[in-house]
């Protein structure tokens, strides 16, 4: 399926590795010239590399730096000529005790998971609305749907993202003008992130898997391709929704 999306200009935040790369990689083999951010400037130029091999006919242009700070998001906005899309990523917040936490750790939390992808929305949703067409992609987390205890920042900052957006996403405005804002909650990716948390502690792995029915990890290229469809031409009419992909692991009908 060709998803009418090439010649398009997107930023890709967090993009240097796993599922922000996944994304930026499928939207390259759909022909998006891309900008790509990372805080890491050797992998981001590594990743680069592998995007234009991916697809010779593509621009792609790197912004390292940390997308919390706002030097960094402008200089992001400004290496984009137009952002058609824009795909929202970042690390979650580190997990814990509530009763550990204190301001600056909540402070923290919903700089960067919520009020920086508000700011980068905010600073191009108008222009999708008058050029007649827009996608966002949220990634956010499967801890939206079903929350996780220790896992408090996260759930907090997240839920209020995704408060935020399903009231934006249905003004006539955006949405009556081919503009779509729309969240990716991942469950349990192969990632550098996951493996991390994992260790080499084979049996948390096998629990691990046993709670997911497809019995597998999640691969960041099938995760890119489902954002890709969500950017693409065809996604007009999806707006305002959060789509779980986490292999069957959340066991609620709704």
């Amino acid at each position: 399926m060709d998803l009418g999306i090439a010649g398009r200009w997107a930023v890709v935040c967090a993009a240097s590795k796993g599922l922000g790369k996944g994304c930026a990689k499928a939207l390259a083999g759909e022909g998006v010239n891309l900008v790509i951010n990372a805080r890491g400037a050797e992998a981001l130029e590594a990743t680069a590399v592998e995007l234009r091999q991916h697809n010779p006919n593509i621009e792609v242009r790197c912004v390292p730096g940390d997308v919390g700070q706002a030097d960094v998001r402008a200089a992001l906005l400004a290496a984009c000529p137009q952002v058609d899309i824009l795909v929202n990523n970042a690390g979650g917040p580190p997990p814990g005790d509530f009763r550990d936490w204190g301001r600056e750790d909540w402070l923290a939390a919903l700089e960067l998971n919520m009020l920086t992808p508000i700011e980068l929305i905010k600073a191009t949703v108008d222009g999708m609305a008058e050029r007649g067409f827009g996608r966002i992609v949220n990634i956010t987390s499967s801890a939206v749907k079903a929350p996780i205890d220790i896992l408090g920042l996260s759930n907090g900052a997240r839920s209020g993202l995704t408060g935020f957006i399903a009231g934006l996403a249905r003004q006539p405005r955006l949405a009556a003008r081919n503009v779509t804002l729309n969240a990716l909650l991942p469950g349990s990716f192969d990632t550098d992130r996951l493996r991390k948390g994992m260790g080499d502690d084979n049996a948390k792995v096998g629990e691990w898997l046993q709670a997911i029915p497809a019995g597998r990890f999640g691969h960041p290229d099938e995760f890119g391709a489902f954002c890709a469809f969500l950017c693409s031409a065809h996604a007009g009419y999806l707006t305002g929704q959060n789509l779980l992909l986490d292999g069957g692991a959340y066991p609620g009908t709704f």
